[in-house]
């Protein structure tokens, strides 16, 4: 094996690893339960913003430059810092850290440990965070070598052996395809993986160069084909975890995701089920939850010129973790929901329309006319979610395309992209 090829596999597991965290691990088969015999068409949906637009978000970086602030600035120079900070806060310590933790605690320690208290185990939890994280040089290679190859050997064996050997036939389902279709597609946002490409493609970058790979081209194909490779990773493990859940036994959403994944893996593996949940469960939390602070340590360093040291951000982003995380993972959950349906119509409004026109629509009003359609529609979710609508607004809302489905954003976000740049917008500005 040459070196660019054992390269290509380190990042691409890395990647694979900061993607696939505690979310990742308790959302498909929490979605498989609700979905009766509709699987594959449940699979396509979550893969389309669990897997492909991550993948997206990735190569909008890469054509863009190096980071998440060069694809901000080339549309405003407002966009980077506002956005960014959105984005870093959502899948930093209000919600994707905290939640690696929780995870940790209710399917990884409580099980085994019933009487231990979830702040001992967020204090380790973050203790070892802090300490693989503080030198940044580290966090590819450490997760890429040594914690990604574990975890997919125990999830790949968790996933064959429930499909040759299932546990029950498909439960029963009151949703249509369309439904299981939309349920599939919405609960990819919990994921935070579309948020957390535009960041961690700066973190891959920065390594592939680190190794070696400096000029665009090389540094283009090492990346995109790490990228393909964790996608195609993800794509097995998201299949095979939704399949589980809906040949599980279980139907109706009272029981908790930790305690499915519980029963699940017990009673594929027998005794050794809690064991192998709970290292699967550690690997996976801890290494997403060591890319992700160093990933906020990052960008709010930047941010700032240096003003704030990445080693200062990295330690308060664990202590503000480590208190969210005791409050429970479907609490977390729940919180998140709101926060998540309004940010990520915006990100793939910009993920999407800067890679498929990105070379080809230089001026910069078709995507802040498309970007502003999609926040606004995001901002009638918002209130939505939070019922701060009538009953009668809410079915005004319903005659925008695909509102109820809550994809309103698409077609305001294209008419108002196509029809700036067919009537070619005002002004000179243009992408650098």
């Amino acid at each position: 094996m040459n070196k660019k090829t054992r390269d290509i596999i380190t990042i691409g597991f890395a990647l694979f690893a900061m993607f696939f965290g505690a979310g990742n691990l308790l959302l498909p088969p929490f979605i498989g339960i609700q979905i009766g015999d509709h699987v594959w068409i449940t699979i396509l949906a979550f893969g389309l913003t669990g897997i492909l637009l991550p993948f997206l978000g990735i190569l909008s970086v890469v054509n863009a430059g190096d980071k998440f602030e060069d694809l901000g600035a080339k549309i405003h120079p407002l966009l980077s810092p506002i956005l960014g900070t959105i984005i870093m806060l959502c899948i930093g310590p209000l919600i994707a850290i905290p939640r690696t933790a929780a995870t940790t605690y209710e399917v990884g320690v409580l099980p085994s440990f019933p009487g231990t208290s979830p702040i001992l185990t967020s204090l380790i939890f973050f203790v070892v965070t802090w300490f693989l994280t503080i030198k940044p040089s580290r966090v590819v290679d450490i997760i890429g070598n040594i914690l990604t190859p574990l975890l997919l050997i125990l999830l790949i064996s968790l996933i064959l052996l429930g499909i040759l050997s299932p546990i029950a036939g498909f439960g029963t389902s009151e949703l249509s395809t369309a439904q299981s279709f939309t349920l599939g597609f919405i609960d990819g946002y919990q994921t935070l993986d579309v948020l957390a490409s535009v960041i961690f493609a700066g973190i891959i970058i920065t390594a592939a160069r680190t190794k070696g790979y400096q000029t665009t081209r090389t540094k283009m194909q090492v990346v995109i084909t790490a990228g393909a490779l964790s996608s195609i990773f993800l794509f097995i493990i998201y299949g095979g975890l939704i399949y589980l859940g809906a040949t599980s036994g279980i139907s109706g959403t009272e029981i908790k995701r930790s305690e499915l994944l519980m029963h699940i893996s017990q009673t594929i593996l027998g005794p050794y089920g809690k064991i192998g949940i709970a290292i699967s469960i550690a690997l996976a939390c801890l290494t997403t939850s060591i890319a992700l602070v160093a990933a906020f340590g990052t960008f709010f360093s930047s941010l700032t010129k240096g003003k704030l040291s990445y080693k200062l951000l990295v330690t308060v982003c664990c202590i503000a973790s480590c208190v969210l995380s005791i409050t429970g993972v479907d609490n977390i959950i729940s919180f998140a929901y709101p926060i998540l349906s309004f940010v990520y119509p915006i990100a793939i409004t910009l993920v999407l329309y800067t890679v498929f026109f990105g070379s080809i629509v230089k001026n910069r009003k078709p995507y802040i006319y498309a970007l502003l359609a999609s926040t606004l529609i995001a901002v009638f979710h918002l209130l939505k979610h939070y019922s701060l609508l009538s009953g009668a607004n809410i079915e005004v809302l319903n005659h925008i395309p695909l509102f109820e489905y809550e994809l309103g954003w698409v077609i305001p976000s294209a008419i108002c992209f196509f029809g700036a740049w067919a009537i070619g917008g005002s002004g000179t500005q243009v992408f650098d």
